[in-house]
């Protein structure tokens, strides 16, 4: 079966190949790391008992922030190694963890690469932030006695479908898991549906309310805002946008800015994913406000011209302190079938957040946020227009979203503590 897996994946790599050489070439990814995704990964303290911990991109590393700093408290006998599989997911671990934590792409699921790296990693237990449940490491794993872990576990309404149609093909490898930290009920049946044994699967919530701010980081907040000059005029924040809603933004901030007493709005875009920072650089050029990269500021430690109209978020790692700025946020990703950015942040932060309907990817947190009104969901980009106009005049209106929000996000905590919980049942034996 292994042996049939591997040539599964040799003919899969086989075919994205073309994709793969256009992005290293257009898009500048996959460029390096080979070595670390062939297995060869280099902990740094290799006497020390050790956790693998995966986070497949930038989501996954953010929600894992408040476990690792707890193993790193609680557990500072164990070494972390970090490793995700997307350029921007490495990029935010290294960030966040490069004096601390060994921190690695994540190797390829062929048998011969993750056995290498389980010679080099020697872990003691794997977590697997969400999901990412791979045949070979779960044999591999299982072969050699060696935990995995499923933390902040979610079947999406995307997902799950897809894996019911294998689902004889992948219940061996999810039954093969030493336990299931999911965040809802409903994702813990999902889990059991696929192959879990239902002793195996506890409920903790998302790791995500844990990791989220509700005050914001002061200074850095501070400096954003004197290299904008924002002083009382209002902020409209766009984050994690996809493509298409950077254009739907710049017409319905054109349509705000002729309402009285809207003409001094500003906003802010924030792309969700750094290799579309041109694409929207030239949308926003093309608009004819006066605009200003972001990236440009905070490279020369500069501030803006006058107070242009339009800033580009194009850097990585300042979406929080722009969400702390803002008078409404709207959370892309929403408007366009792609599931969604994390809303949990700017809602953490006290702010009346808006997004669209297309938000698979945070079912829980949505339905959350919307129960306790501390949301607001639009149907299309006419609503967007409209809601978001009525939060910024009327701002008790806003004030009281943005409070529900918040309170839901506090009282949503402590996934983190139960986690810590589980993993050390599975390491002492309990939990297998």
């Amino acid at each position: 079966m292994r042996y049939l897996i591997d040539l599964a994946y040799i003919l899969a790599l086989l075919g994205y190949s073309p994709k793969i050489v256009y992005r290293m070439l257009k898009e500048n990814r996959y460029k390096s790391g080979w070595d670390q995704r062939l297995g060869k990964v280099q902990r740094r303290f290799p006497e020390h008992p050790c956790l693998w911990i995966h986070a497949v991109s930038v989501g996954e590393v953010n929600a894992a922030r408040t476990l690792i700093d707890e193993l790193l408290r609680q557990m500072p006998e164990y070494e972390i190694v970090l490793t995700s599989t997307t350029d921007t997911g490495l990029q935010r671990a290294r960030s966040l963890y490069e004096k601390t934590l060994t921190v690695s792409y994540f190797p390829f699921d062929l048998s011969w690469i993750i056995s290498r790296a389980f010679k080099r990693i020697k872990p003691r237990a794997i977590l697997l932030m969400e999901l990412e449940v791979w045949p070979n490491l779960t044999a591999l794993a299982t072969e050699q006695k060696i935990p995995v872990i499923v933390v902040n576990g979610r079947l999406s309404d995307k997902s799950f479908p897809r894996y019911l149609k294998i689902r004889p093909f992948v219940r061996r490898t999810f039954s093969r898991l030493a336990m299931v930290l999911a965040q809802t009920e409903e994702y813990a049946h999902r889990f059991i549906a696929l192959g879990c044994p239902p002793e195996r699967v506890r409920i903790t919530s998302s790791l995500k309310y844990d990791t989220a701010r509700t005050e914001p980081d002061a200074p850095a907040v501070q400096k954003l805002a004197e290299q904008l000059h924002l002083g009382p005029e209002p902020l409209w924040v766009v984050g994690g946008t996809g493509p298409g809603e950077e254009q739907i933004a710049l017409e319905i901030f054109s349509r705000l800015k002729k309402e009285s007493p809207l003409e001094s709005l500003r906003m802010a875009v924030i792309p969700r994913k750094p290799e579309r920072f041109e694409e929207a650089a030239d949308l926003i050029r093309r608009s004819g406000f006066p605009w200003v990269r972001y990236s440009r500021l905070k490279e020369q430690n500069i501030a803006a011209e006058g107070k242009p109209d339009i800033i580009l978020g194009d850097t990585m790692g300042d979406l929080n302190n722009f969400y702390a700025l803002a008078t409404v946020v709207f959370v892309g990703r929403t408007l366009v079938p792609m599931g969604g950015s994390d809303m949990m942040e700017p809602a953490a932060l006290g702010k009346c957040t808006l997004f669209g309907p297309h938000t698979f990817n945070f079912k829980q947190t949505v339905q959350e946020l919307l129960a306790g009104q501390g949301a607001i969901e639009v149907a299309d980009n006419e609503q967007l227009f409209e809601m978001t106009r009525k939060c910024l005049l009327d701002r008790d209106f806003a004030r009281r979203i943005a409070e529900n929000g918040r309170n839901i996000i506090l009282r949503s905590k402590g996934a983190t503590q139960k986690t810590l919980q589980a993993l050390r049942e599975v390491l002492s034996g309990g939990g297998v």
